[in-house]
């Protein structure tokens, strides 16, 4: 392989990384904050967050992306492909994100929340000092694996011309007419997931022996 096909490797796998990065940002930020309106107190927010985590659960993100991308700049809204694929993967992440968080909410027991109320606390208090903490604990599991699937989710971002590995290898792929370059970012994709996943599961246990 050409030192000008490595380059082009190496810059996407960079590119790549760094959309998960921004993208999980975003996914837990939004996610966490729709998981915690789901078992708020107003029922209307309740309802609101509910609607948000069907709405994207229940479409292609390929459909998110292409809205994001073509649908904005049509109201004005210019954004670079990467911050597209950011706020796309972000976006629809976030509704897996906020099940995850509802779950880890709902795993408090109820004698912890009922002496967090005699204590006085309020429901913002109770989220912030009992409930978020424990949530999270119990959320890291799923979160890891999340993130897994989100780094696998970037190839897609390639259909926006962001230049991520998959692009980069569609490119190579353009000007060799070898296949076989899909194979080596497979296993690209593979030696960057198989720590994740360790990490994932070595997280897991800790959090068993904590409990």
């Amino acid at each position: 392989m050409s030192s000008e096909n490595i380059q082009l490797i190496v810059s996407g796998l960079l590119a790549t990384l760094a959309l998960t990065a921004t993208s999980a940002l975003v996914a837990l930020i939004v996610g966490t904050l729709i998981g915690v309106l789901r078992v708020g107190p107003r029922a209307i927010l309740r309802e609101a967050a509910a609607g948000y985590v069907e709405f994207f659960r229940n479409i292609p993100i390929l459909t998110v992306l292409f809205f994001i991308y073509f649908g904005l700049p049509a109201s004005g809204i210019r954004l670079s492909s990467f911050s597209c694929a950011t706020w796309g993967l972000g976006l629809y992440t976030a509704a897996y994100v906020a099940e995850i968080i509802r779950s880890g909410i709902y795993s408090v027991g109820r004698g912890q929340i009922e002496a967090a109320r005699s204590l006085g606390l309020g429901f913002t208090q109770m989220l912030r000092f009992v409930l978020l903490p424990q949530a999270f604990s119990v959320a890291i599991p799923p979160l890891g694996t999340l993130l897994i699937a989100l780094l696998k989710n970037t190839a897609i971002a390639q259909s926006i011309a962001v230049t991520e590995l998959f692009y980069q290898a569609t490119v190579i792929e353009g000007r060799t007419f070898n296949p076989n370059i899909f194979l080596i970012i497979g296993l690209i994709y593979v030696v960057v997931n198989i720590p994740l996943g360790l990490l994932v599961n070595y997280a897991e246990r800790r959090l068993r022996i904590v409990r």
